[in-house]
């Protein structure tokens, strides 16, 4: 495209809305009327259909109504009346020197015009298909992965549900030889004896969080609602985490407000989301920091839960990934921290379905807090 060229002293201008109009003169570049140069004139805007139709003077060549040099005398007429400070569209300068008529004009602008709107309904048309095309693609993927979610549901609960029966069997079992209810065991009998316990309660808490997952994956958790005690929940939730603290060289505490009221909560279901986040801070705690279960009241009818480490902190842009189940920040082989990853993903279901928001603060290095609110409970379920 030729470059565009300015008289000293004349700045070219852009086109916009006024009383007066900023002309489009089309400079001789061959005969193809392309080029512009943009200039101020004090004519008022006169509007015009050809305004709308580019090309239009290779269009009159080749359709046979002007000849090539017709063209050039009406750009050359053109340039001079715009230089007189005149407006001067090519089809004007064209009548005006008798080398076409009006009505061979308006035909040709009209045939442009109605040829470029059919052109914009066509790609409104192929626009409005390839939108539906795509949300029906879209769709489609949207309910193939809602199935595969319930298939992993489904097969999560089943073989959660499989593995309970015979770990239950081993359970007992192994209780009856600790207890030597089958006879009489050596000191060192008994130590492997208690290794196997621990590791079957832990196998069993496992496969009980992997049937609340599925349940909720299927949106079939169901809460049994009661007015609670939270502080006295909390007490317990830290002692059951007391030992596991103790082993890594952390220290886990709580601090409760004086009267505490009663909250609206499923007792079973909380106590395990406190449990879960004070594990988790544990589990990301190196030996000398602490842990702390704080429970406060903010308002007449809400109380906030919330624990506090001085762990290793999640960086910012990531937070949300901690909610991803069965995701590791860290998914490595040689991963550090081990776990499902999905006790998060569970709390915050949890907490949602008491019509509550889990929110998340950390610090790369510095630590984690997590604070989830739960309303006081009424007083007809107080009394």
């Amino acid at each position: 495209m030729p470059r565009r060229s300015h008289r000293p002293g004349k700045r070219p201008v852009r086109l916009s809305r006024g009383r007066f109009a900023h002309d489009a003169v089309v400079r001789n570049d061959g005969g193809r009327g392309l080029g512009l140069e943009v200039r101020m004139t004090t004519q008022p805007l006169r509007l015009s259909p050809e305004m709308l139709v580019a090309r239009l003077g290779e269009s009159l060549v080749q359709k046979g109504l002007i000849r090539e040099q017709d063209l050039q005398a009406a750009l050359a007429y053109q340039q001079e009346q715009v230089a007189r400070g005149k407006t001067c569209l090519l089809g004007q300068a064209l009548i005006e020197l008798n080398l076409l008529n009006q009505s061979a004009l308006d035909q040709v602008v009209t045939e442009q015009i109605i040829q470029l709107r059919s052109a914009l309904q066509a790609a409104n048309r192929s626009l409005e298909q390839r939108v539906q095309q795509r949300t029906a693609e879209l769709q489609d993927a949207l309910e193939r992965l809602s199935e595969l979610s319930q298939m992993k549901a489904n097969f999560v609960s089943s073989i959660s549900h499989e593995l309970r029966t015979p770990l239950t069997h081993m359970k007992g079992y192994i209780e009856l030889m600790v207890s030597e209810s089958l006879g009489p065991v050596t000191a060192e009998q008994k130590h492997a004896l208690q290794v196997s316990q621990h590791a079957t309660a832990r196998l069993e808490g496992l496969i009980d969080d992997l049937i609340m997952f599925s349940l909720a994956s299927r949106g079939e958790l169901s809460l049994k609602l009661e007015s609670i005690d939270i502080g006295r929940l909390a007490n317990i939730s830290v002692r059951a985490v007391e030992q596991k603290a103790k082993d890594r060289g952390v220290s886990v505490h709580s601090v409760l407000a004086p009267d505490l009221p009663l909250v609206q909560a499923d007792s079973q279901k909380i106590a395990w989301v406190m449990g879960q986040l004070l594990e988790n801070a544990i589990k990301f705690t190196a030996s000398g920091g602490r842990v702390v279960l704080n429970i406060q009241r903010e308002t007449a009818n809400l109380v906030i839960v919330t624990v506090t480490d001085t762990g290793i902190g999640i960086p910012p842009h990531r937070v949300e990934e901690i909610f991803e189940p069965f995701h590791q920040l860290d998914g490595s082989s040689t991963r550090k921290f081990g776990g499902t990853g999905i006790g998060l993903s569970l709390v915050r279901q949890i907490v949602e379905a008491h019509g509550s928001m889990l929110e998340v603060t950390s610090m790369e290095g510095k630590g984690s807090t997590f604070r989830f609110p739960l309303l006081t409970a009424g007083e007809e379920d107080t009394e």
